[in-house]
């Protein structure tokens, strides 16, 4: 393996404290390292640092002299005009914005694209290009589970190094070879994914705790002897006496948040009747057809997932059973005791100018107040960050406050689109244990397979043709055939053929085998065309020369193979 990036020491200052202190880490080619810790403590900052985008306060970094990085920000800007001008042609690329949803968005400029276009966009970037070393800041926010497939395969496959920052537990486990946990300005680093990380965790943590019982036994001990054997008050004795004194006074490292995450809160009780939608159809502008013909009844308890394609319909599922939207056709109607809450995506719809305790407070509340400082306490916003507009707020704080402004109108019936972008795991996991123990109903769209694991009881996917059906088995058996197949395809798609026939191989498979035969191919002729530059033997040469001819003519193949199968 090739060394392509070394830290030694390096410190990172935040603003008032150090994000990170004499932090080493060796990146080489094959490595898929994970970075996690809660929001805030400097996981974006070190991967610009690793990126070159930014210099550390102190420390060296050596990288390799050709070191070719590709950079994924967490907020991506890309260059004006089109997606095709930003990204150039080639079927890698083609072959990139099709899986991730947006290849028909190819001439579209991209100042016109939503927050979630543009990470697709810059996704596609970074992997259409010949890097060394991959720096990936949240690659998952925005993706649908089969882009999300398609993003493991690619960093899996890919010949280089990936460091990523991820809250997606299900991503990191499959792909990561090492993990990098940033703690209060200390950095662990753990081999294997992310089971193995929750396994030092919980060994740190006891081994801390029975540190702490051992300082503390041997401080009693101490005190204890001292005030025994001392009849006279010397000056020496009365040293010790006040030093093991100080000693047992000691606390153990605070916690890196004050507090539990404390989201319970009064419940209003649901009837038999929760939400009920009949035969609702819905159409954006008498055009495209999205939703068609759902029937779903919704109780008191019930645990939701919804699944599908990005643009298939899911925040439109919501709004509807919100009652934001009006069905083209059908009805929705809410059970007399319903009360909804909308943690909607995105970063919220606040007022950039207002602070949070303002914000908290709405139009006719009293800012400031001691039921509301109290309550933005137990969503860890204290102190000045009561006080920080919505535009100073980080993309996770500004989730949070989402959170906090969701509850506090104490609801029975949680919608949830994409809760866990932009939040870090601790916080995704106090979340995931609040629905856990919740006694009113959730409806839960997202990507994170963990998530939807721990949280929903029932899967509902909605299907290219717009209808919404069950999914046999749950969020499980979803993930496993999407394994199997290659794809999260429609769960109730049948095959007309016999025992005695052979199943047709799906066109979006024979896609993807396509790609990876050329990204095989491709990887040949480099090679190839690296080992003929080194070498000096004329014979040897001639030989690669001719195997590089044959590679050459079977990646055409490949390439003709692929387009032929994408009109």
């Amino acid at each position: 393996m090739t060394i392509l990036l070394d830290l030694q020491n390096v410190t990172l200052e935040g603003f008032q404290r150090p994000l990170l202190s004499e932090f080493s880490l060796t990146i080489q080619t094959g490595d898929r390292i994970g970075v996690v810790g809660i929001n805030g403590t400097g996981k974006s900052t070190l991967l610009r640092v690793i990126a070159g985008m930014s210099e550390p306060d102190s420390g060296v970094i050596r990288r390799a002299k050709t070191l070719r990085v590709g950079y994924l920000e967490q907020d991506p800007v890309l260059a004006k005009g089109t997606v095709r001008e930003a990204l150039g042609e080639g079927w890698r690329i083609d072959a990139a914005l099709d899986r991730l949803g947006m290849l028909d968005q190819a001439d579209a400029p991209t100042e016109e694209l939503s927050g979630g276009q543009t990470k697709r966009v810059a996704l596609a970037l970074v992997f259409s290009g010949s890097q060394d070393l991959l720096v990936l800041d949240e690659p998952t926010n925005h993706l649908d589970l089969g882009a999300i497939q398609w993003l493991e395969q690619q960093m899996l496959s890919f010949s280089g190094a990936v460091v990523l920052v991820s809250h997606d537990r299900f991503l990191l486990d499959q792909v990561t070879t090492r993990m990098v946990e940033i703690d209060r300005g200390n950095a662990y680093v753990h081999a294997g994914g992310y089971a193995a990380l929750l396994e030092a965790q919980a060994e740190r943590e006891a081994l801390a705790a029975t540190s702490e019982q051992i300082r503390r036994n041997l401080a009693r001990t101490e005190l204890a002897w001292l005030r025994r054997g001392v009849k006279a008050r010397s000056t020496k004795p009365q040293a010790r006496i006040d030093a093991a004194e100080r000693l047992l006074a000691r606390r153990p490292e605070g916690a890196a948040r004050e507090g539990n995450l404390e989201l319970h809160v009064a419940t209003p009780r649901l009837g038999n009747t929760v939400i009920k939608a009949h035969n609702v159809s819905f159409t954006y502008g008498g055009e495209r057809e999205v939703l068609v013909d759902v029937n779903l009844e919704l109780g008191p308890g019930d645990r939701v997932g919804v699944v599908a394609p990005n643009g298939a319909g899911k925040s439109t599922l919501l709004d509807l059973l919100d009652l934001r939207l009006v069905p083209t056709t059908g009805t929705v109607k809410h059970g007399p005791t319903v009360v909804t809450s909308y943690f909607e995506q995105g970063s919220g719809d606040f007022d950039e100018t207002k602070t949070v305790q303002e914000l908290v407070a709405g139009p006719h509340g009293d800012p400031g107040s001691l039921s509301d400082l109290a309550l933005m306490k137990r969503f860890w916003f204290s102190g000045p960050l009561t006080l920080t507009r919505a535009a100073e707020l980080s993309g996770g704080e500004r989730r949070r406050l989402q959170l906090l402004l969701a509850l506090a109108t104490h609801p029975n019936v949680l919608l949830l689109d994409e809760p866990t972008n932009d939040l870090d795991l601790e916080t995704i996991r106090l979340i995931e244990e609040f629905l856990r123990q919740w006694s009113g109903t959730v409806v839960v769209v997202s990507h994170d397979r963990t998530f939807l694991s721990r949280t929903t009881d029932r899967l509902l996917e909605i299907r290219e043709d717009g209808t919404v059906r069950d999914v046999p088995g749950g969020i499980d058996a979803w993930i496993l055939r999407a394994a199997t197949t290659g794809t999260p395809g429609s769960s109730s798609s049948t095959s007309n053929s016999t025992a005695t026939e052979v199943p047709s191989v799906p066109r979006g498979r024979q896609l993807r085998e396509a790609e990876k035969e050329m990204t095989r191919l491709e990887r040949r002729r480099r090679a190839l065309g690296d080992k003929i530059l080194a070498s000096s033997d004329y014979q040897q040469q001639a030989l690669m020369a001719s195997e590089l001819a044959q590679v050459q003519l079977a990646l055409s193949a490949a390439e003709e193979r692929w387009l032929a199968l994408h009109e």
